[in-house]
């Protein structure tokens, strides 16, 4: 989990990594580096965020068209300078930066120690680089054949960008597992984790697959697999603008990213909605839409956030579609030894569209002959390109590591799949059809509405900014809302939270309820409305704090409450998509009064590409 950059051809290239560092910083900011080829290859590395690399190179020698750049989240070996990426050879002649674990790194560095090799660092990127170069000085070959050898042996996941001082017009990458995309520009290369570092330098990208190696010289990019032999480079167009990896005026990235909703989820619906027709349209879908209506399971594999769009999924598919659904944690399903049979659905759901968990679980799925559905936010991700069919997202880049509006369209899509389902299998009458289209349809414009009432939100946040602790409820469709809530707390404020459903309180959680607890309660108008209120009442009772998200007009739970988050009316099966905002802003605006930097919550990345 890191961001990587590279650079080669004829401009100089410190500007252009250190600048794509910053843009990467949300993969990983324990450390950064850069190290730069010019005769002789100049290392500087720094602990700590990108600024404190900038700080550390002023007066120093900058010079070189061929670079490499790193922002480390640390696996092996504390956050430290001499942890830090890239990292030197034995001899000094190569340089490499790595995303990803080396899994047999122990038994290989064992063997180099037995050899004579001491190690600087404590990492795995280490012991594959004098591995490397092991095998180049035993077996007198090319370090691009080097590579190819010491690939074959080593377990894990990787992206590595390898500069030779002796070949100072090449750069060599390689990948499995994590992300890596080549931008191409006239007589120059631009190499990173994603495309938000490349799209001010060129719109032409290629994104390297799985066991490929890559060549890169100014003028010429060269793919080939690990038996040597040469792959056809697949050259795509971005379809990104530079404005939407820019905070625009805003504080933060997450404060941007939670009031650009109602357009991303206006982008997310735009092209398949279409409400004079009453249809849906999903190509990825309908392409496959006589499996998915003859599944009799669908399992639903996401990590996270996504998890909780699947818990959401999970109910409204059940509902709408009458199949049985099962939501796993990626990590815990690639493990244990899960029953798949032919047919089945996997729908995998993930904002990158890398999260290492669920791109391994959905492969294993694959083999076992279940259908894949992948639902992911990033055009050209390894899961999308694993996947039998998809639907992207269209939230656009998501800068802030806590994930917000892409979560919201998540949802979205997720609701237009299940319905297209339904109606093809006929478990939904055509009125009930077109409510909910039109529900959809209004879902931006309410978005706005509960935007329009941030200041109101900020006021709730800092009257409970100091708590130790909070207790989220929720009951039917809001219940993964509360889960994602509560999540949304501890990512940005460091607040202990937790999740339940309202029901199970009184197994356990109301033990921690006095007047110090703030106790969220998702309480929207539906089916649960009248045993929700009698929860409330409970939490009252023992002088609990209760902050309610409440359905605009609410009198009974608004009397009841300490503080109401008003959202504005909805069917049940839609409200999820709206009632999360307001607690997206409780949680900023509390992370913020804290003094955290909450685009960058500590421990956390964004693309969690190892495991």
């Amino acid at each position: 989990m890191c961001g990587i950059v590279a650079y080669i051809g004829h401009r100089q290239a410190y500007p252009v990594i250190i600048k794509g560092l910053k843009r990467l910083e949300y993969r990983g900011y324990d450390s950064a580096g850069v190290a730069l080829l010019n005769h002789n290859i100049k290392l500087y590395k720094k602990k700590g965020k990108v600024a404190n690399l900038e700080e550390t190179v002023l007066g120093q020698d900058l010079e070189g068209s061929v670079g490499i750049g790193h922002t480390r989240w640390a696996t092996h070996g504390e956050p430290s300078d001499r942890n830090a990426h890239p990292h030197f050879s034995a001899t000094g002649k190569l340089a490499m930066i790595h995303n990803g674990i080396i899994e047999n790194y122990a038994p290989l560095k064992q063997e180099l120690i037995k050899k004579g090799y001491r190690f600087k660092s404590e990492t795995d990127t280490e012991v594959l680089l004098y591995f490397i170069e092991e095998i180049q000085s035993n077996n007198d070959c090319t370090l691009e054949e080097a590579l190819r050898i010491a690939l074959k042996r080593v377990v894990g996941a990787y992206v590595i960008v390898l500069i030779d001082q002796d070949h100072p017009d090449m750069l060599l990458a390689a990948r499995k597992g994590s992300p890596l995309v080549i931008g191409i520009g006239k007589g120059e290369h631009f190499l990173a984790s994603d495309a938000t570092p490349i799209i001010e330098y060129t719109r032409e990208v290629v994104y390297v697959n799985d066991y490929e190696i890559a060549i890169i010289k100014p003028d010429e990019l060269v793919l080939k697999n690990l038996g040597n032999e040469r792959q056809t480079p697949f050259i795509q167009k971005l379809d990104l603008e530079l404005a939407a990896i820019e905070k625009n005026g805003y504080a933060h990235f997450m404060l941007k990213e939670i009031f650009e909703q109602p357009h991303t989820i206006y982008d997310c619906l735009r092209g398949r909605l279409d409400i004079g027709q009453g249809v849906i349209t999903m190509s990825g879908i309908q392409n496959n839409l006589e499996q998915m209506k003859n599944a009799s399971r669908i399992l639903i594999i996401a990590c996270g956030t996504s998890w909780h769009a699947g818990l959401v999924a999970e109910y409204v598919i059940e509902d709408l579609c009458r199949i049985p659904v099962e939501v796993e944690y990626a990590s815990e399903f690639r493990y244990r030894n899960p029953i798949v049979h032919k047919g089945d659905m996997i729908i995998a759901i993930s904002q990158s569209g890398e999260t290492a968990d669920t791109l391994v679980a959905i492969e294993r799925a694959k083999e076992q002959g279940a259908v894949i559905l992948g639902v992911v936010n990033v055009v050209g991700s390894s899961i999308s390109r694993v996947s039998h069919a998809g639907a992207y997202t269209h939230a656009g880049p998501e800068i802030g590591v806590a994930s917000t509006k892409a979560f919201t369209a998540q949802l979205t899509v997720l609701t237009m799949v299940a319905l297209l389902i339904a109606k093809e299998r006929k478990t939904i009458s055509n009125d009930r059809y077109i409510q909910l289209l039109n529900e959809l349809n209004e879902v931006p414009e309410k978005i706005k509405r509960v935007l329009d009432n941030a200041a109101h939100i900020k006021e709730v946040a800092l009257k409970y900014k100091d708590a130790l602790n909070a207790l989220f409820l929720g009951r039917g469709y809001n219940f993964p809302i509360a889960l994602e809530g509560a999540l949304k707390l501890k990512e940005i404020s460091y607040i202990h939270a937790e999740g339940y459903p309202a029901a199970e309180m009184k197994h356990g959680p109301i033990a921690l309820v006095d007047e110090s607890l703030p106790v969220v309660f998702v309480a929207t108008k539906d089916s649960f409305y009248e045993k929700i209120v009698s929860n409330i009442q409970e939490i009252k009772a023992r002088k609990g704090k209760v902050i309610a998200v409440v359905t605009e007009g609410d009198q009974v739970i608004s009397e009841m409450a300490d503080d109401v988050l008003p959202v504005p009316e909805a069917d049940e099966l839609i409200a999820p998509v709206i009632s999360t905002v307001p607690l997206q802003l409780l949680a900023y605006y509390m992370g913020v009064a804290k003094g955290y930097d909450v685009d960058k919550p500590r421990n956390l990345a964004k693309s969690v590409t190892v495991e």
